[in-house]
């Protein structure tokens, strides 16, 4: 997607400001930006009315020396209330806290065939206006907020994957790679399958320490039962692959802006070998830089008595 800068933002203002407004032509993108600052971790609202910003922030708690930060569409949905954008955006200046806006641009023939498509209402079509009438006026009354943008991107050739990757780059601290939480877990077989699971790797082809007496009562948190399972040349051999696969995938998963995924790692009863493979695994995928977290969904249910 060919998406330009076209306003600099000032130097008054931060990366990662406070307040994110997000406003611009209706079919442009506003909801799946809003989706990705959700996914940044901003504190969301859609179709505010600008008069209640100020209201919104003191209630947030902002500036407070915390990490809250928010987003807030404001569009012409709000009709009459719009033009208080402006009037706000000054007393939120005056009040300390930093803030950007955010317009979302399209070309009009793009812009109807995607009204077409969705067969939805253009919001300024209320008194019979056409669609092209709509977007046409609709460019005009926003030809105020545009000019105080201070990023205007322009959707026309919009790929959503790249539209949330321009905004992460613009409005994140964090890389890509930062953005996608892992979570590796151990399950038993036995207990049911997991249904949050992107990836599911099954290792009950190993040889089972439940069948030595004195590893049974154990769990694959303790070294004994480590040590069974990861000495085993069938083991050496299948974490070895095990971690190239992993090392091609996880790039892909990245690039396509994956913020969560999930893996789990299964054997029969989710005590032994799940569960050193989980850890194995988690490690590995901390070691490579990714936000990772291990749990261990049926070891409570361990036969260790």
């Amino acid at each position: 997607m060919d998406m330009q800068l076209e306003v600099q933002i000032p130097e008054e203002t931060t990366p990662g400001p406070d307040l994110v407004i997000i406003t611009g032509m209706s079919g442009a993108g506003r909801t799946e930006a809003m989706h990705t600052f959700e996914d940044m971790g901003y504190f969301c609202i859609d179709n505010l009315p600008p008069s209640l910003l100020l209201n919104l922030v003191s209630l947030a708690g902002i500036p407070s020396g915390g990490n809250r930060k928010l987003a807030v569409v404001c569009d012409l949905r709000a009709k009459e209330f719009f033009p208080e954008l402006i009037e706000e955006l000054r007393h939120i200046a005056d009040a300390g806290l930093s803030y950007a806006v955010l317009f979302l641009d399209c070309k009009d023939e793009v812009l109807l065939s995607r009204f077409k498509e969705t067969r939805r209402r253009h919001p300024l079509c209320d008194d019979g206006m056409t669609i092209v009438a709509g977007i046409q006026r609709e460019r005009e009354l926003l030809s105020e907020a545009k000019e105080i943008a201070n990023f205007v991107i322009d959707t026309s050739d919009e790929d959503p994957r790249e539209l949330r990757k321009y905004i992460r780059n613009l409005f994140s601290t964090q890389t890509e790679m930062e953005s996608l939480r892992v979570f590796v877990f151990s399950f038993g077989f036995k207990h049911g399958m997991p249904n949050e699971a992107d990836i599911i790797i099954d290792v009950r082809f190993l040889p089972n320490p439940y069948y030595e007496q004195e590893l049974r009562v154990l769990t694959g948190l303790n070294q004994p039962v480590r040590d069974y399972v990861l000495n085993r040349d069938e083991t050496q051999r299948f974490v070895k692959n095990w971690n190239e696969l992993l090392e091609v995938i996880m790039p892909g998963y990245v690039s396509e802006g994956k913020q969560h995924l999930s893996i789990g790692v299964g054997c029969t009863g989710g005590q032994h070998r799940s569960v050193v493979l989980a850890e194995e695994t988690g490690a590995y995928l901390k070691n490579l830089g990714y936000m990772t977290t291990i749990t261990h969904r049926d070891i409570a249910l361990a036969e260790v008595s």
